[in-house]
């Protein structure tokens, strides 16, 4: 095993002058499972590629151990990569599929067989050993491909949205496999999604990237209760946090008749954050327009417009943005109806309506 650092690595594509990934510089811990993730476009399978050797660096270096591998041929970086699409080999069996790595290494076939056997068990494949992909449902592909990569005993694993392709329920029931798995294992794993769910059940620590740009990186319950800014704030969390622009008024932010008290220094205006949980019903306050209640058995969230005027998105160009409110169950509101809400004052969060950094 071993630790992986990106020291300000960055790839610029031919033909553009924006970097996809620009001056990164993250390490993963020895033994760490590290998610990377973020929007479409944001840089974080291009970070997985650079590391794997299929992009090139245009600047900085990557290191796995002591080792700086940035101009180091795939092949011999000791890694071993699970891709969103399965990759198999239609013709053979899962263990011919398991062992073809060490196969073409010259790996011996008593040793090779040994390895296949145990990496089967680990994944629950034994009974399936002598099927052919077409055999098998997608979760058992993807976990032959899971198999391929444990066999060859790698320093590093690399993950890219392995879990795409798998329907909503095999999805869940794989991440806890993968993340148990890992655990078991211990070896170094990064592993890109754009589903912010799987990164926070999943990473030991969870890495935001935006525009090619690391955003914040940390445990998955401090970017929850305490993001660096606007955006790590509205993209960590389901559902998503309110993010709202309030004009200042005597020292407060008012979100309707809803005073939260702000620094001095936050100017003419502020983007006030509350989670849909920190939101708690009132006789006045901040009132929302129902639109649509969502009920889910042991909660309800309600999904509404600003009633107050003064009050706008701080994400406004997001289609469809919302006020999102966790509502008693047993007595949610109709739609059509108008709520009044307070804000928890330890719920809330106060970002520059500039910059988006946190105040």
């Amino acid at each position: 095993m071993a630790s992986v650092v990106f020291d300000a690595a960055s790839r610029i594509y031919p033909g553009t002058t924006a970097p996809a990934v620009d001056k990164l510089t993250l390490t993963v811990n020895d033994g760490e499972f590290l998610v990377l993730v973020g929007p479409s476009g944001c840089g974080k399978s291009t970070s997985l590629r650079m590391l794997a050797g299929l992009e090139e660096v245009d600047a900085g270096r990557i290191l796995i151990g002591d080792r700086d591998v940035t101009n180091v041929a795939p092949k011999d970086r000791d890694i071993a990569m699970v891709f969103q699409s399965y990759a198999l080999y239609p013709h053979m069996t899962v263990s011919e599929n398991m062992g073809f790595a060490l196969k073409i290494a010259g790996t011996p076939k008593e040793e090779r067989e040994r390895r296949v056997l145990e990496a089967a068990k680990l994944l629950d494949l034994e009974p399936y050993l002598e099927r052919k992909p077409k055999a098998l449902s997608g979760g058992q592909r993807q976990r032959v491909a899971m198999g391929r990569a444990i066999v060859r005993e790698p320093q590093v694993f690399l993950m890219d949205e392995p879990l795409s392709n798998l329907d909503a329920k095999l999805r869940v029931a794989t991440r806890t496999q993968i993340a148990a798995l890992q655990r078991r294992l211990g070896i170094t794993t990064v592993y890109v999604t754009h589903d912010q769910v799987e990164a926070m059940t999943m990473g030991d620590r969870v890495a935001v990237l935006k525009d090619g740009l690391l955003q914040q990186v940390d445990t998955p319950r401090n970017l929850y209760d305490n993001p660096a800014n606007a955006f790590v704030a509205g993209f960590i969390g389901s559902p998503a946090m309110n993010l709202l622009n309030a004009p200042i008024v005597n020292g407060k932010a008012m979100l309707g008749n809803l005073g939260i008290a702000v620094p001095v220094s936050a100017g003419s205006q502020v983007t006030v954050g509350v989670r849909p949980e920190g939101f708690t019903p009132a006789s006045d306050g901040f009132h929302v327009l129902v639109e649509v209640v969502e009920e889910l058995g042991s909660d309800a969230f309600v999904y509404g417009k600003p009633a107050d005027t003064n009050v706008k998105f701080a994400n406004a160009g997001d289609e469809g943005a919302q006020i999102i409110v966790r509502w008693d169950p047993k007595n949610p509101p109709k739609a059509g109806q108008t709520i009044a809400v307070t804000a928890i004052p330890s719920a809330v969060h106060l970002f520059s309506s500039i910059t988006g950094e946190r105040i």
